[in-house]
């Protein structure tokens, strides 16, 4: 994996905000570019916020960033506002509306929510209300898009969400999931003890109760969505999600404390493990030794395999920018579809999805035009 040092300019900022004193024109030029790609500009506007950079950055960067920064709060206004329309919609049913990802970190207050864009809520129901779940929602105007019955019955009998669902009127998208890995995945995490330890979110003013995932869990879910996942496009945003997370909930002892035995409890020692190796080589996150030398006891790959995936997960997490690439980062990201696709299904299973989704959707489609 690379020096700090050969790290592309946006990572370096990420890690050391005050790097970028002394930055030329043509330095803030490709890390907006960079930014862009990964998704991260309104982010960047945070964290020199934060270290109170922002009267160095020139002004024609700055105009970029500003204006980033308004979209982020244009969007973090309308998650709030949506989540209440949610809250709204499922009163009736009695459940706390168990927020994920995104728009949980929004509605929570966390830094790992500034500046963070996101296209669609996710909600934590439990499996056997799930049914009740989308009908009211199919009542407030949340409607299916996916309209092929290979595709309802692979998200209904295979996968751990409903098929994603988009508000007729206002096109905002919404995923019910009942879990956080699918059902035919390696790792199988109950989603009762998530459910059973998740926390209040703060400032609701909501008709349900808003929940959040623990610090423990959020970190953890966190971790699995990125290296369970085959598509490495937002890698470096959920990076900055997990380093975030990490230096907000690691203030208290007990979160390093309970971080490696819940991850054994739920099976997902491997992600964890690979979190905190990669959000401390790429953002230099604060992990105690300690807590680093548990996590690889319990998670870590054999050397071999391990040398092989910092070969690839140092490549994929990076920007997909063009300057933060090499010749074998194209390879490293469709090895690591493929690992993705191998790890949340079974072989039969995964060469029957993906021959139905070469060979006899695109036909069905065609039909249907």
């Amino acid at each position: 994996m690379m020096a700090p040092a050969q790290l592309p300019l946006l990572v370096q900022l990420l890690r050391a905000p005050a790097c970028v004193s002394g930055w030329s024109l043509k330095q803030w030029d490709l890390m907006l570019r960079q930014a862009v790609s990964a998704n991260l500009t309104a982010s960047v506007w945070s964290q020199l916020d934060g270290a109170g950079l922002l009267d160095v950055v020139p002004a024609a960067a700055r105009r970029h960033l500003d204006w980033a920064h308004c979209l982020a709060l244009r969007h973090g206004r309308a998650v709030r506002w949506e989540v209440r329309q949610i809250a709204e919609a499922l009163a009736p049913l009695g459940l706390p509306l168990l927020l994920l990802k995104g728009a949980a970190y929004v509605m929570a207050g966390l830094e790992a929510g500034q500046g963070r864009l996101f296209s669609d809520i996710d909600i934590l129901v439990p499996k056997e209300r799930i049914n009740e779940v989308e009908s009211r929602l199919l009542l407030k105007g949340w409607m299916s898009g996916h309209h092929d019955p290979y595709d309802q019955r692979y998200y209904r009998e295979w996968m751990h969400e409903l098929p994603p669902m988009e508000h007729v009127k206002r096109e905002t998208m919404i995923d019910v999931h009942h879990a956080i890995l699918p059902p035919t995945a390696r790792a199988h995490p109950d989603s009762r003890l998530l459910r059973a330890a998740a926390v209040a979110a703060a400032g609701q003013d909501c008709a349900l109760v808003l929940q959040t995932l623990a610090p423990v869990d959020m970190v953890l879910h966190s971790a699995t969505h990125l290296f369970f996942d085959g598509e490495f496009d937002h890698g470096l945003r959920d990076i900055v999600d997990l380093d975030r997370l990490l230096r907000r909930f690691g203030a208290d002892e007990s979160f390093w404390l309970a971080l490696t035995p819940r991850a054994l409890e739920l099976g997902l020692q491997r992600p964890l493990f690979y979190a905190l190796r990669y959000a401390s080589w790429l953002l230099d996150s604060p992990v105690p030794a300690a807590v680093m030398a548990a996590a690889a006891q319990a998670g870590s790959p054999n050397p071999g395999l391990l040398a092989l995936m910092d070969g690839l997960f140092g490549r994929a997490l990076l920007p997909g920018h063009p300057s933060c690439g090499d010749g074998a980062s194209a390879f490293a990201r469709f090895s690591l579809y493929v690992r993705g696709n191998w790890l949340r299904m079974p072989p039969l299973m995964l060469a029957r999805h993906l021959f139905h989704k070469a060979f006899i959707s695109p036909k069905v489609a065609v039909g249907k035009v």
